[in-house]
């Protein structure tokens, strides 16, 4: 599955997957793919989601808020929820209308955006966020 996805794409799910167990939380949701792409800090998902004023501590704050922290951090593999699932094959359908042969940072937030109902948007939205604005965003600084 994750064949055609770029270095820092790879190492945004890998940084996801280490902040659902710092959130003790025994399943990595959308909610994680936006820890991921901020905490892993230089892809165009997390330019985007600065140039917003988006910070890793107030996503943090705020999936704290919506969902707390689970009980004892999770041994082994952490599974995706459906809809994470689905936003990552949301990032592929995105880079491929968007005639990109590779899954990037920015794919992974498109998919994201594209999902709509899962936490990682309902957090960006209590941050502050405009899903369409950040979408925007992606594509001006995909052109650059």
């Amino acid at each position: 599955m994750f064949k055609r996805f770029t270095a820092r794409a790879r190492r945004t799910i890998v940084l996801a997957q280490e902040e659902a167990r710092l959130l003790q939380h025994n399943y990595l949701g959308t909610e994680h793919l936006v820890l991921g792409l901020l905490a892993e800090g230089d892809g165009i998902g997390a330019q985007a989601l600065q140039r917003a004023g988006i910070t890793l501590e107030s996503v943090r704050a705020g999936i704290e808020e919506f969902v707390g922290r689970g009980e004892g951090a999770p041994k082994g593999h952490i599974p995706f929820t459906p809809r994470a699932k689905e936003v990552l094959k949301l990032a592929l359908s995105e880079a491929l209308e968007l005639g990109h042969n590779y899954i990037g940072t920015e794919h992974i937030l498109l998919g994201l955006l594209q999902e709509g109902e899962g936490l990682g948007v309902k957090v960006l939205v209590a941050a502050g966020a405009q899903p369409d604005q950040l979408r925007a965003t992606v594509l001006i600084l995909l052109d650059q």
